[in-house]
């Protein structure tokens, strides 16, 4: 099955930036590249005629896209690219209802990745991000109102929040994935958590000390 990926990004360099990534992936086609949302194609239903929407999340006002990222994401999948690393732009994202968070300075594989990641379902948070939840598992501690974490489970959000599967996580934490199982287990029941991006948010959310700056 060849996915359709239509391109939202004001910026004609980017959309064919996204274009010379995506060209040689055989599984891979771009619907429409455009530097709006209103500029999507519809089908006599008024779906997005594609499989996968890419849209940068400051377009040409200068604002957040949070509202093109909710209705699109009602639709399909909507993968976020940006070069904001902000906590509070990742957040926002999210809660709009985004299936993964790329940032601009990846790689050209991590976007491969994080497309296919977020077709088939799954949630992608850009390795670039990797440092903030890195130093927040480090220095973060648990907010007053939700149950403390071990520094194990801490350990184990930052990386399951990041993408690892629970296999990679084990291996680089240097334990079995039955362990990481259960941690991941412990730490959806103590903060009543269900899929993927969800842990993704309680990672941003919980891990990240409140002094911390934008950056």
């Amino acid at each position: 099955m060849v996915l359709r990926v239509a391109i939202v990004d004001d910026h004609p360099v980017a959309r064919h930036g996204l274009a010379t990534i995506l060209a040689p992936a055989g599984d891979l086609t771009i619907a429409v590249a455009v530097e709006a949302c209103a500029e999507l194609p519809r089908d006599a239903t008024g779906a997005v005629e594609a499989d996968l929407v890419i849209l940068d999340l400051y377009l040409a006002d200068g604002r957040p896209a949070l509202s093109d990222i909710g209705k699109l994401a009602a639709e399909l999948p909507v993968l976020v690219i940006s070069a904001s690393r902000m906590p509070a732009d990742v957040l926002a994202a999210m809660q709009a209802g985004a299936s993964g968070y790329l940032s601009k300075q990846a790689d050209e594989q991590a976007y491969l990745t994080a497309i296919r990641s977020v077709a088939e379902g799954g949630f992608y948070l850009s390795a670039q991000l990797a440092d903030l939840l890195d130093a927040a598992t480090a220095s973060g501690s648990a907010p007053a109102d939700q149950p403390a974490l071990s520094a194990r489970e801490r350990e184990t959000l930052s990386f399951i929040a990041r993408g690892f599967t629970h296999q990679q996580t084990a291996t680089r934490m240097g334990v079995s994935k039955a362990t990481v199982d259960t941690y991941v287990a412990r730490i959806r029941a103590k903060l009543t958590l269900g899929n993927k991006a969800e842990l993704t948010l309680a990672a941003l959310r919980y891990l990240t000390p409140p002094s911390s700056p934008p950056r």
